[in-house]
């Protein structure tokens, strides 16, 4: 059928949906929206080539596309209105591959009208610019093995070390201005990096389209598109496909929390509060100045549900974080009394978010049971990351914000102070069993004057970069999955900046080599020690031995494997001071070996240790009955490990 209303003809017939998929939309229930809506290059049934639109614009009386193809002349291509499902539909003969175009947007309410960003476009113009561009995604996948094998490194008893990294400024091309890598110039040199320093898994700031840089990614009106600054879609994939065939996982942070404001984005989309909720107290974040999803409209559940399938479809990403779970479950989250409408029942949990983040979890774990996905959750609230099926959210994992900040407040201490504080460390054992938990020392803790991990350590030069060798180590017996964010591993004296590099010029000094080379053991340690990481998530596999030495500030405790055969004994002297002849108890006799040693002088310590390992006493201690006495080194990691013959 052509339309014959005197302008330019535009075939609409070949449509791309159906009954069921218009059904599924409104009903809250279509997970694969992105291979309807948006602009999909197609012939249609004569043979012509072209694009069809579909857009979601229910409060419009006329939708048009506008783009290079028209010389952006509203109403030259009219979309039809497909039934009562809201959706505008059209093909645009000659429309091709990279073109421009944007939807022109006539309300029905006071006159409105807008030019809008496609809300399900793959690919946009660089910013500052704000259109959408026609793009396919086709790519040719050279991951099978990775893909058949992702479910063994990506299960709760695999071993688990994530390295954080913000695109944009992990390196930079210095002989062209400094600008970014691009996707495809990042790809060997992260990913020989990452293989190198023993990291299982990157994690990408949120790579999704944003109008603001210094946002890092947090404020998307391009939910479906990566960033053109460094490249295509296609570009993109071909990093994540690098990095698989390295052998490394790649986790994309997701926000299905909030969206700016920007005029061309998302919000008052066809004249009315469409993706956000239309009573301020529910819709706009006061922190952030941005709008947020209404949980409670079935088309948005649509939307969010693609967004989350599409990138662990077309992308072959490993797994999600999502962003800011918490702004999500409680209405009074950053607000005032009176600047929040409590539920049907009177409490302040979102019972609309609640519902979306465990039917998210249940379908995404349902068609992708060899992904993770994983909470920025920053409450008590319970059971985040157990099934849905027992009343849980339905994560996989949730991070442990209060482990970093417990931590972060202990290792500021000066070491004078810290036997006053000695509980800060010890609190989390009361809970580090409820979930499944990932252990951050992320981009959050590095930004807004906070300072770099260096600089939050006390003392002097040596003494700083002790403490954070002390708190890698720390952290890496700690039971829970780990994650760096970029620049921590080299001890970068100046806080994360997003229009910079790291400090790589730092490694011709070798205290900072030191440190690298530390992180880079700790990680090779923990992904070939089963005791290390196979039963994180039990309280099985950890044993305190002395969590009560808070005059001489250590703790020490046990890993072990599933069949107690093997056995890692973790020490932590948190003063600058060296304790001889420290007895500790241990639960086989036999020689352990000094594995690991965070003052080796390789490290940049002072090389005091236990010359390679010690014979066990057959003297009791720590309710075992045997022990070993030890040298421990000053703010000093020591890993000891055991085996039962």
């Amino acid at each position: 059928m052509t339309e014959t209303t005197g302008r330019p003809a535009v075939r609409w017939d070949v449509t791309r949906l159906t009954e069921e998929d218009l059904f599924l939309f409104n009903e809250g229930s279509h997970f694969k929206l992105y291979e309807k809506l948006g602009a999909h290059i197609m012939t249609d049934e004569d043979g012509v080539e072209g694009v069809y639109f579909a857009v979601w614009a229910p409060d419009a009386v006329e939708v048009s596309v506008i783009g290079d193809f028209n010389d952006w002349t509203p109403n030259a291509h009219a979309l039809h209105g497909r039934g009562s499902s809201g959706i505008w539909e059209g093909f645009i003969p000659g429309a091709k591959q990279w073109m421009n175009y944007k939807y022109h947007i006539h309300s029905r309410y006071h006159g409105y009208r807008a030019d809008k960003a496609d809300p399900f476009a793959f690919h946009a113009e660089t910013p500052p610019l704000t259109a959408s561009k026609v793009s396919g995604l086709a790519y040719q996948w050279d991951d099978a093995e990775w893909m058949r094998s992702r479910k063994d490194k990506n299960s709760h008893s695999a071993p688990m070390s994530i390295y954080e990294i913000h695109i944009g400024s992990w390196m930079r091309v210095i002989e062209e201005g400094h600008r970014p890598m691009s996707y495809r110039e990042l790809a060997p040199k992260l990913a020989e990096y990452v293989q190198r320093m023993g990291f299982t898994h990157v994690e990408f700031l949120p790579v999704m389209e944003h109008p603001f840089y210094g946002s890092w990614g947090y404020q998307i009106t391009g939910f479906f598109a990566p960033t053109s600054r460094y490249g295509t879609p296609q570009d993109f994939m071909y990093l994540i496909d690098y990095l698989h065939q390295y052998g490394i996982g790649v986790i994309l942070d997701w926000v299905p929390s909030h969206f700016p404001s920007d005029g061309h984005g998302l919000g008052f989309f066809d004249g009315t509060h469409l993706y956000e909720h239309a009573d301020p107290r529910k819709g706009y974040h006061p922190d952030w100045g941005s709008f947020i999803f209404n949980y409670d409209r079935n088309e948005i559940k649509s939307f969010l549900y693609s967004n989350a399938f599409f990138w662990l479809d077309k992308f072959h990403a490993d797994g999600l974080r999502v962003d800011a779970v918490a702004s999500m479950l409680y209405l009074d989250y950053s607000r005032r009394e009176g600047e929040w409408i409590p539920n049907q029942y009177g409490g302040k949990e979102n019972i609309g978010a609640i519902e979306f983040l465990r039917r998210a979890n249940h379908e995404i774990y349902s068609a992708f049971p060899d992904v993770q996905v994983i909470a920025e959750e920053s409450t008590s609230w319970p059971m985040v990351s157990r099934p849905t099926y027992v009343g849980g959210l339905g994560f996989g994992y949730k991070w442990d914000m209060g482990w970093m900040h417990d931590s972060l407040v202990y290792f500021s201490k000066d070491p004078i102070h810290r036997k006053y504080h000695h509980n800060e460390l010890t609190f989390r054992m009361l809970y580090a069993f409820t979930e499944n938990f990932v252990l951050p020392l992320s981009h959050d803790e590095v930004v807004h004057g906070k300072g770099s991990l260096l600089n939050k350590m006390p003392g002097d030069v040596w003494q700083k970069f002790a403490n954070l060798r002390l708190l890698f180590g720390y952290m890496y017996g700690q039971p829970g999955k780990k994650l760096i964010f970029m620049g921590g591993e080299i001890g970068q004296w100046r806080e994360w900046a997003h229009d910079d590099a790291v400090e790589w010029h730092l490694l011709s000094y070798p205290t900072h080599r030191g440190l690298q080379q530390w992180v880079q053991d700790l990680n090779h340690f923990y992904r070939n020690e089963n005791s290390a990481y196979s039963r994180d998530c039990n309280s099985d596999g950890f044993e305190w031995l002395d969590c009560c030495d808070s005059e001489n500030s250590t703790l020490s405790f046990i890993r072990k494997d599933k069949h107690a055969r093997e056995f890692l004994l973790y020490i932590f002297n948190f003063t600058p001071v060296p304790r001889g002849n420290y007895r500790i108890g241990v639960p086989i006799d036999g020689y352990w070996e000094e594995a690991l040693n965070s003052d080796a002088e390789i490290y940049g310590g002072s090389g005091q240790g236990n010359f390679g390992g010690v014979q066990a006493d057959p003297i009791p201690a720590h309710h075992h009955y045997f022990s070993l006495r030890l040298t421990l080194p000053p703010l000093g990691c020591l890993v000891m490990k055991g085996r039962r013959m």
